[in-house]
């Protein structure tokens, strides 16, 4: 797809570029409404109803990826050795600011809830979430990591730089005109500033501060190699690592 045929059909453009994104956001109020009626959290209680993310994330998982490849051929990757090779260091160095809070709240010996400027940094334990370990049988638990890892790694990483890189930077530039004929990674103080305070907006408090940063970093690596596909491998490989971590330490507050 280039930038003239990007010209051409705006709205299709719009639609493949959103769908996915509301589509994965819409399954997040699903999950609201489900917890509401049937989440107990007791040990007694089966799997589906401890953790109702453990089956509504799977399907979230599924029907998004069945989007993104329905609209697969309307984006613009421009995939490059050197953008993916910046992609793998700016997203070791992004999950790195995302981690950073909680590696420090193990290093300090911190323990219960923390207060204050650590509080609004997100230094914090981060024990309590997705738990794999409810499963006795271990196919069943392998089963969930996995899903979970194709989650956060594949369909995450797409339909979240699809939609803020490839979409809302272009859109926040120009609504009122044909924004999709603002080419990517223009650099203007204003998409910074609103596309990385949504993108930070879109995460729990607890994570402000490391998706400010994270963000941040996003917008540089968009700016300087203007390639979509640098920007999903950045936020592929912050995922990984960070799914990695949390498998090794328990921090399943994380997910």
């Amino acid at each position: 797809m280039s930038e003239n045929s990007a010209a051409q059909n705006p709205a299709r453009l719009t639609r493949a570029h959103v769908t996915p994104f509301a589509v994965f956001m819409g399954f997040m109020f699903v999950l609201m409404l489900v917890a509401v009626k049937i989440e107990w959290k007791h040990p007694e209680a089966p799997w589906w109803r401890q953790d109702p993310a453990h089956f509504i994330y799977p399907i979230q998982t599924l029907v998004t990826l069945g989007v993104l490849i329905y609209y697969w051929r309307n984006y613009d990757f421009r995939w490059s050795w050197k953008g993916s090779m910046a992609g793998l260091v700016f997203g070791a160095i992004g999950i790195g600011f995302w981690l950073l809070p909680t590696v420090l709240y193990d290093f300090w010996n911190l323990t219960g809830k923390t207060s204050g400027l650590l509080h609004l940094l997100g230094v914090d334990a981060r024990g309590e979430g997705f738990d794999p370990s409810i499963f006795e049988n271990p196919a069943a638990c392998w089963l969930v990591v996995v899903l979970r890892f194709l989650r956060a790694v594949v369909v995450v990483a797409l339909v979240e730089e699809i939609f803020w890189r490839g979409f809302l930077m272009r859109f926040v530039c120009d609504w009122e005109g044909d924004y999709w004929k603002q080419p990517f990674g223009r650099a203007r103080w204003k998409s910074y500033l609103i596309v990385t305070g949504m993108f930070m907006l879109a995460h729990a408090p607890i994570d402000y501060a490391g998706a400010w940063a994270y963000g941040s970093l996003t917008y540089l690596l968009c700016v300087w190699s203007k390639s979509l596909g640098a920007c999903v491998i950045m936020h592929a490989t912050a995922n990984l690592l960070m799914g990695l971590y949390i498998m090794a330490y328990g921090k399943y507050g994380l997910w």
